[in-house]
């Protein structure tokens, strides 16, 4: 009994049936429930056909047959119909399921499944993706079009190779870097495009960590310049997404060096976790507001290739000059660079010593500190711009909580136990 071939059809059978009953739910003429299980399963024969009997021709006959199929029942449609549907998604989808069903003999199941599974959904979702697609402004199609030039058409041509003093600088790994950077922040505008404007006040904060928690902090600061009646509220939204700036630098750990996160994480979590109990007191000391004041103001393209291209020279320029520092001036001096670096951008600082914790340059014991360092540095630089562009009666929200979380993190540097890493 051959049961691998038994599990091939089982499968072949659930996506025809997956992908039919969307089909015939659309009310689609050409083909349903039953016809897109026997294509696939038709796939199937095909393939076992094919590895049967060693012939090259019968996978491509079978599918030329298919197709043919499918043209005079297009043909009989136009002639029966007074407005038929052109659309050729069915089409498509019915020898898409033909060659899935052959692929799962002859190639890989797994990839099989997931391109079966991934058609069905894609055809499900037609109304939310048509409406999405209504919605899109340039600016978001220009940070669509960014992400795309950045992964697919730059990364892949760059060298994996070093150059430069102390061997630090490779083009596809800082590029890379920049690729991680750039998707997180898109990722997390659109969801706020998806969301909509008006999310609430923890979803304000959630999302400007995402995006960028800097832009966060200076948009509700020039806010309450105009309406002092939100200090509480901006201050509120301000300290959340500085909050989710942490969980961010440890999701940018996480993917840069996941075999030493355990050493990394829980300092850093201890400083969120302080950072959540201050957003907590915040949160109910906030007065009912107007629902007006609950929009979050709209952020700006965080794909901009400028931006993506001065980050990527930021990165840079920090790996070469921890390196040059490390080993001029010890281990000690790199808290300098730390607290330089992190004042404008911690991700590029936080990647840096993460790629040299990778390259066992750095100790991830000691390079913990540093990232966290960097983070109560952007914190101090965020709080100060808040100070200067937003109300007098915001900045005493602003030291106390900025002033808490940072001189619970530095205590934290200086006597996290040994013993305490997992």
């Amino acid at each position: 009994m051959y049961y691998d071939d038994l599990i091939t059809l089982a499968i072949a059978f659930g996506l025809g049936l997956l992908v039919g009953l969307q089909r015939e739910k659309t009310d689609n003429h050409m083909a349903g429930v039953r016809t897109f299980t026997l294509i696939s399963l038709l796939g199937v024969m095909s393939g076992f056909l094919t590895r049967e009997y060693d012939n090259p021709f019968i996978l491509p006959a079978l599918g030329l047959a298919i197709a043919f199929m499918l043209m005079m029942a297009n043909y009989i449609k136009l002639k029966k119909l007074n407005e038929p549907d052109i659309g050729q998604t069915t089409e498509v989808a019915a020898l898409l399921m033909f060659a899935l069903g052959a692929y799962l003999v002859l190639g890989s199941q797994l990839i099989g499944v997931l391109v079966g599974a991934s058609l069905a959904i894609l055809l499900y979702v037609k109304e939310h993706l048509h409406g999405f697609i209504d919605k899109l402004k340039q600016k978001d199609l220009s940070a669509i079009m960014t992400l795309v030039g950045i992964s697919l058409v730059i990364l892949p041509i760059l060298p994996n190779e070093t150059y430069g003093p102390y061997d630090v600088i490779n083009p596809k790994n800082i590029w890379l870097m920049v690729t991680l950077i750039v998707g997180i922040s898109v990722v997390g505008y659109f969801i706020y495009k998806f969301v909509g404007k008006k999310v609430g006040l923890i979803s304000n904060g959630i999302l400007g960590g995402l995006i960028s928690s800097t832009a966060t902090t200076v948009s509700y600061a020039r806010k309450t310049a105009d309406n002092t009646s939100i200090s509480k509220l901006a201050v509120f939204v301000i300290v959340t997404a500085s909050a989710i700036s942490f969980v961010r630098i440890l999701f940018e750990v996480g993917i840069v060096i996941p075999n030493h996160l355990g050493k990394i994480a829980l300092p850093i979590i201890a400083v969120v976790l302080i950072m959540a109990l201050i957003c907590i007191v915040l949160f109910y000391l906030i007065n009912k507001q107007d629902s007006e004041n609950d929009k979050m103001p709209e952020p700006d393209n965080p794909a901009q290739f400028k931006s993506a291209l001065i980050f990527g020279f930021l990165y840079a320029f920090i790996l070469l000059a921890v390196a040059f520092t490390k080993e001029k001036f010890g281990n000690s001096a790199l808290y300098v660079i730390s607290i330089i670096s992190g004042l404008t951008d911690v991700d590029a600082i936080t990647l840096s010593l993460s790629q040299l914790i990778k390259e066992g340059n750095l100790k991830a014991t000691f390079g913990w500190k540093l990232i966290l360092l960097a983070g109560l540095s952007n914190i101090l630089f965020k709080g100060v711009m808040a100070i200067v562009l937003g109300a007098k009666n915001i900045t005493k929200w602003i030291v106390i909580s900025f002033g808490i979380t940072i001189i619970s993190g530095l205590l934290i540097i200086w006597l996290w136990p040994e013993s305490w890493y997992f």
